[in-house]
């Protein structure tokens, strides 16, 4: 089971008076990311760049850590 990191910016909506994620974009590196989120922010309820590790095979993403956020935003961890 191998895994890669990867650098994610994840959009968050509102649904039934709950904030949940919304579309997902790559992106190339952390400076990237976080351009990418302040630049879609004002479009959406809020906009976070995560670093995440991905598994090759299944594609399951785990220990999300938060580069960088616009706005309100959900708990990926689910904790």
């Amino acid at each position: 089971m191998a895994q890669a990191e990867k650098i994610i910016v994840m959009t968050f909506k509102k649904n039934r008076g709950g904030i949940v994620p919304g579309e997902m974009r790559t992106a190339s590196n952390a400076v990237a990311a976080e351009k990418i989120a302040a630049a879609m922010a004002p479009r959406h309820v809020g906009v976070a760049a995560y670093k995440v590790m991905v598994d090759d095979e299944s594609g399951d993403m785990a220990s999300p850590i938060l580069i960088a956020s616009h706005g309100e935003i959900a708990d990926l961890d689910g904790d």
